[in-house]
């Protein structure tokens, strides 16, 4: 494995694990700060949409380029960006909407102060599945950041700090009813950093697929792909989720403050 692979898979693994800050704020903090997660959900969308506009869907098609016309680019770029889309809509689909932590009902918990030492299978089961839930979409969000950090180091930081953001209520919803179920918090912790660990194996499979056989359309393409993934995540999951925890101009602020702070460190970087 290159350098530039292993910087990308520990960039990726840095992502997924950030599942496991959720799961020690369900610790330390009496109760849930909503309207600063609200606020994160919000930077965090706005993040991955600045991202894939500005940088990811203009790589695509300068790849495209090489290899394409400039209506064939057109078309793959597009064709790619929007099976990102579909990609995401199919997995959301097929995960139970109770049981799929993009739904909003699924990230509610009780306040955070006590738990109960009986065992309740029904909420364990939805700790379990939603873990479950959670791996099966970082998985491609590994492969999103792996491919974005070998081909731009300094743009595969930014979508991974944008990724980890979002991660942290995964974590939470992950941990929370695990916790409540059974009064562990190993247990808690072990099925959040399963759900996290989803994303270093993305990047991993991303290596073995892609990385030896890439050419600049397959690039072009993926690259699409990752944009597609990552707006609708944005528009999906964070967004709404920003409006329930807090208001709507609480995630909007943090929308707009996501986008200037990655035109800033694509600035700087």
């Amino acid at each position: 494995m290159t350098y530039n692979a292993l910087i990308a898979l520990f960039i990726c693994t840095l992502a997924g694990l950030a599942t496991l800050i959720g799961t020690l704020m369900i610790f330390f903090l009496k109760r849930t700060n909503t309207r600063f997660l609200s606020g994160a959900l919000g930077f965090s969308a706005g993040s991955m949409i600045f991202i894939s506009f500005i940088e990811l869907m203009p790589v695509a098609m300068d790849n495209l380029k090489t290899a394409q016309s400039e209506d064939s680019a057109f078309i793959y770029a597009m064709g790619g960006f929007f099976l990102g889309m579909l990609l995401l809509a199919i997995i959301d689909k097929i995960i139970p909407e109770e049981e799929n932590p993009h739904e909003l009902s699924s990230i509610k918990h009780p306040h955070l102060t006590t738990h109960t030492d009986v065992q309740d299978s029904g909420l364990y089961r939805m700790g379990l599945m939603t873990a479950l839930a959670i791996s099966i979409h970082n998985f491609p969000e590994g492969v999103a950041t792996f491919i974005s950090s070998v081909q731009n180091p300094q743009l595969g930081v930014s979508i991974a700090v944008a990724i980890a953001v979002h991660n942290i209520p995964e974590g939470m919803s992950v941990a929370v009813p695990i916790y409540y179920a059974t009064g562990s918090k190993s247990k808690a912790f072990l099925y959040a950093f399963i759900s996290g660990i989803a994303e270093p194996i993305g990047g991993l499979f991303a290596y073995l697929v892609f990385f030896a056989h890439a050419t600049p359309t397959s690039i072009g393409i993926i690259f699409a792909v990752v944009a597609g993934i990552m707006v609708f995540i944005s528009f999906d999951e964070l967004l709404p989720s920003a409006e329930e925890y807090g208001n709507h101009h609480t995630s909007l602020y943090g929308c707009v403050g996501g986008m200037a702070f990655m035109a800033l460190s694509l600035y700087l970087l």
